[in-house]
């Protein structure tokens, strides 16, 4: 089993998501991705895994680099997934991913569907 957790330490789903784990006994990989930004190719890989219409789905719109870059009026995919890997405040968290499947955890309890 392959277990992997995008983590951003100081947000609390985020904590919630690895105590969630812990508790569980679960062994995964820590993808710290704000230090260790995700390429364009695992984006897009992550956007498929999520069942996600498209990259807007995977992105805090409410972040001020969202409206700093105008991405509101960005149709592109790809741009908006070069945003993403540019600027990976923008991405949702946590993410965990489990042998090709993946779930955000808001709230940290929906990542058990895919456990």
């Amino acid at each position: 089993m392959s277990l992997t957790l995008y983590h951003n330490p100081r947000c609390s789903k985020s904590r919630a998501t690895k105590a969630l784990l812990d508790e569980r006994g679960l062994s995964y990989d820590t993808v710290l991705y704000l230090e260790h930004p995700p390429t364009t190719d695992e984006l897009e890989r992550l956007i498929a895994m999520l069942g996600l219409p498209g990259a807007r789905a995977l992105m805090r719109t409410g972040e001020p680099a969202y409206k700093e870059l105008g991405l509101a009026d960005v149709e592109d995919e790809e741009a908006l997934i070069v945003a993403m890997s540019e600027h990976p405040k923008l991405i949702q968290r946590p993410i965990v991913v489990k042998d090709g499947r993946a779930a955000i955890g808001r709230p940290p309890e929906a990542v058990l569907d895919i456990l």
